[in-house]
């Protein structure tokens, strides 16, 4: 059964990093793509970061852009985000997810919609707060 867990998550002052991860068991993860969404109440969820194989580059949200980077660690089975200098409005739920979807044999990658993501986290919170 694919399954995926989230951990990292916590409280931290602005400015400060965090490192939250994503271990998948059930299947691996170097055949699909990778996404981190973030959700807080009231709003809609937004993906933050993607990564996929199908090219090899990472996307980012602007809100996000040169302070959160995607990463994968194929031998652990497991997907990082790397948060630096936080923000207050980087508090949220913090969910990782996959999406298998390809044509011809290609992952269809980054440029997917999030509905095609269809494993989800549990989610693990992030607080950024004085």
């Amino acid at each position: 059964q694919a399954k995926l867990v989230e951990s990292g998550g916590g409280l931290v002052e602005p400015g400060g990093s965090l490192t939250l991860s994503c271990k998948a068991s059930g299947y691996f993860l170097d055949s699909y793509t990778i996404g981190w969404f973030r959700q807080t109440p009231g709003k809609e969820r937004e993906r933050v970061a993607c990564f996929s194989d199908s090219d090899g580059t990472a996307t980012y949200a602007d809100s996000v852009k040169d302070r959160f980077t995607i990463s994968r660690d194929s031998a652990k089975n497991t997907a990082f985000l790397q948060m630096n200098n936080l923000k207050p409005e980087d508090t949220a739920e913090y969910y990782c997810s996959t999406n298998p979807r390809r044509i011809g044999g290609i992952l269809v990658g980054c440029s997917d919609r999030d509905a095609e993501f269809d494993v989800w986290g549990q989610g693990t919170k992030v607080t950024v707060s004085s």
